[in-house]
Order: structure tokens, then C-alpha cells, then sequence
């Protein structure tokens, strides 16, 4: 088997800088949960963890409409750019006050949200751009290979934070993460595509409306993204808010967290590979089901498993994951047309994360009336019912993905 057919994008130069940046952009991303978890637990509880991670959520849902219509229209490429510097100072700012000093909690709310500012302007633009570097013949090849770079960052960020945090100050993660976001920039500001400004006198609400129409019109695009609204709310919430504490308290502390989103990020790894040569019949019906894999971690933790066996569950779930983001972004990528993808791309980031805020600043709070093993477990029974209702819908599981755009057509 040639290498070139299992990673053929990465022929293309565009694509390769982009691939480069947005790999060590994401190891130093992998960093920053645990380390400032562990920051913030050194002086305050499961609820101040849940509020900071709120505050990066909150301006990023609000503002993800916004960054989508000017993704698409303006360079998608400059966007990126300029909210990967935004990012850069906010997280370089964080790791200096951490390493000199304890941050009151507004100063870790107030930096997360400038990182969350970044991305809600970042994430539109990324959907958008992926299809202008790189060919559409190798686009499903291009996104495994994004997922598969994220599940290697997410095998060693954690693991390294896990590391810094046991020897020294967490300040040091959250340094290293936003120098890599400066390693993006610099990859960013290398692309080189044409890019032509819009003639367009359409204005801001018209171009907004125009994105919700396109957006409402497919029942399978809106349908997922109901569903995760929901979904990323039970999952996340749980996970990186309660998971710490429970580290903290039960597992051995931020090493025994680092590894099990390390083997999440194995199985990440893992499900990035398959990718690579898979191209499902029914993309989202297995994306879907995919999704399900989230309750095994869940159960674990609630049950304070041996952290080998939440590893083990994270695995599972991180293999999940990353089956679900490829077909999803390429599906999206595929079947939405390229001037307004962003927009649409927006509309999706929205939704599915317009509730996790509000999840994550609540969470804390429900366990202390609920208890710790009943709240994540009721998360883990909802999960199941949500991906359940999201089957019903004979446009998700009848999407078939197009027979001669598979991950292993040729560059012709």
C-alpha cells in the first residue's frame, strides 16, 4: 500500500501548511482544559471550573453568527488569521498570570472569553476553507486527516499537561498553547488562494437570512443539530467539569485525567485512520450511531471505575467522535454550496452549542442537589434517547454519499 494513498492531501502545499498549523495548534488546545482546571481547582471548586468554561462558550455561541457571514464575506483565510492572533496574546496572557500569580476567577472568565471571541470567527471560516485547499477528489481524505491530527493532539496535550501540572505550574501548558496558536498564524499567512471580494450590496441581516434559509432547508442539516444541541450538553458538561473534580477526588489527580483524555484522543487516533479508507454508504446514519459511544465514559466515571476503564471508555467515545466529525464536515462540505458555507457553518456551530454554556455553568450546581453519580448517569440515559429520536428522520439515515468521491480517487 503506497503512503500517498492513505495521505494524498498532504501532496498538495496549501493544504500541507494548513494541516501543519492546525496540528500543533490543536496539541497545545489538547493542553489548556486540564491545565486550567487544575488552575482553577486549586483554589475554587467544580462550579468556578464550569463558569470559566461557560465564559469561553458564551461569547463563541453569540458571536458564531456573525463570524459566519463574514467568513463568507471577507478572505476566510485573513479571518482565521486574525482570530488565531486573538487567541495567541489571550492565551500567552493567561499562561504569564498563572506561572507569576493566582488569577481571580473573573481574570480566568475574562481570558477564556477572548479565546472564545477567536474561535466564534475561527470555526465558520475553517468549514469554509477547508474545500479551497485541497481538491475536491481528496476533501473526505482531507477532513480524516484533520480529525486524525486533532486525536494525536489529543493523545499528547493532556498527557503533557498532566506531566507539567505533576512537576511544575499549569502556567506552563497554557503558554505553550498559545505559542502554538502563533504557529497557526504564521502557517495561515503562507496560504496562498485567490481570493475575489464580494460585489455583493446584500446587507448583514439579509445575508444572515439567507443562511437560515439554507440552513432550515435540509431536515437532515437542522435535525443534528437539534439533536446536538442537546447531545453536546450531556456529553461535555459532565465530562469536563465533573470529570476533574472526580480525578481530583477518586482517580490520582490531573496525571490519572491527562490519561484518560489521552486514550479519548487514542481512540480518536484510531477512528482518523479508519477514515482515511472508509467512505460510508450512509454518512450520517452512521455518524450518528457513532454518537452513542459517548455513554460508555459516562457510565465509567459515574461509577468510579479504575481509570484504565474510563480510558478505556474514553477510547471508545474518541474513536465515536471522530467517525462523527468527518462525515459530518464533509457532508456538510459536499451537499452545501460554497458561498455560503460559512454561514451555514454558523448556523450549526450555533445551534449545537447554544445550550453547552448554560450546561457547563449549571452543572456543578445540579450535582451538589443531585449527587455526582445520578447527575452523569441521567446525562448518559438522555444521550441515548436524544441519538434515538435523531434516527427517526428517514433524511439522516437515507443520506448516501456520492459512489465516485471517495478518500481514494485519484488527483486527476
Amino acid at each position: 500500500m503506497q503512503l500517498n494513498e492513505w495521505v494524498g492531501a498532504l501532496r498538495e502545499r496549501n493544504f500541507r501548511l494548513f494541516f501543519v498549523g492546525q496540528t500543533a495548534s490543536q496539541i497545545g488546545s489538547g493542553m489548556a482544559p486540564v491545565a486550567i482546571a487544575f488552575a482553577v481547582l486549586q483554589h475554587g471548586t467544580a462550579s468556578d471550573v464550569g463558569f470559566v468554561s461557560a465564559s469561553g462558550l458564551t461569547p463563541l455561541v453569540v458571536l458564531l453568527l456573525v463570524g459566519g457571514v463574514i467568513a463568507d464575506r471577507f478572505s476566510r483565510r485573513v479571518v482565521m488569521l486574525s482570530a488565531d492572533l486573538l487567541r495567541t496574546f489571550a492565551e500567552l496572557g493567561l499562561g504569564v498570570w498563572i506561572f507569576l500569580a493566582t488569577p481571580p476567577l473573573w481574570g480566568f472568565m475574562a481570558l477564556a472569553a477572548a479565546v472564545g471571541i477567536g474561535t466564534a470567527f475561527f470555526m465558520p471560516a475553517l468549514t469554509g476553507l477547508v474545500p479551497q485547499v485541497v481538491s475536491e477528489a481528496k476533501l473526505l481524505q482531507a477532513n480524516a486527516l484533520n480529525s486524525l491530527s486533532s486525536s494525536f493532539a489529543g493523545i499528547i496535550g493532556p498527557a503533557i499537561a498532566g506531566i507539567i501540572i505533576a512537576v511544575s505550574n499549569p502556567g506552563w501548558a497554557v503558554l505553550v498553547d498559545g505559542a502554538t496558536y502563533g504557529v497557526s498564524v504564521v502557517s495561515l499567512y503562507l496560504i496562498s488562494i485567490e481570493w475575489i471580494p464580494s460585489e455583493s450590496v446584500e446587507t448583514f441581516l439579509f445575508q444572515l437570512r439567507t443562511g437560515w434559509t439554507e440552513f432550515w432547508s435540509r431536515t437532515w442539516l437542522w435535525v443534528i443539530v437539534v439533536e446536538f444541541s442537546c447531545v453536546n450538553v450531556l456529553i461535555f458538561a459532565p465530562m469536563f467539569v465533573l470529570g476533574p473534580v472526580i480525578a481530583k477526588q477518586s482517580l490520582g489527580g490531573a496525571p490519572a485525567w491527562g490519561l484518560i483524555l489521552a486514550l479519548e484522543g487514542a481512540g480518536s487516533v484510531l477512528g482518523g485512520l479508519v477514515m482515511l479508507r472508509w467512505n460510508p454508504t450512509r454518512p450520517l446514519l452512521t455518524a450518528t450511531l457513532a454518537t452513542l459511544l459517548w455513554v460508555f465514559p459516562l457510565v465509567a466515571l459515574a461509577m468510579r471505575a479504575h481509570v484504565l476503564i474510563i480510558g478505556v471508555g474514553g477510547f471508545v467515545a474518541g474513536f465515536g467522535l471522530t467517525v462523527f466529525g468527518t462525515l459530518w464536515a464533509t457532508t456538510m462540505q459536499r451537499e452545501i454550496p460554497s458561498e455560503v458555507l460559512s454561514r451555514v457553518s454558523a448556523y450549526d456551530w450555533f445551534g449545537s452549542l447554544v445550550f453547552l454554556p448554560i450546561g457547563m455553568a449549571v452543572v456543578g450546581p445540579i450535582q451538589e442537589v443531585c449527587g455526582m453519580t445520578t447527575t452523569i448517569v441521567g446525562a448518559a440515559v438522555l444521550l441515548a434517547v436524544f441519538v434515538g429520536g435523531t434516527l427517526l428522520f428517514p433524511s439522516v439515515t437515507g443520506m448516501r454519499a456520492p459512489a465516485d468521491k471517495s478518500p481514494m480517487s485519484s488527483d486527476a
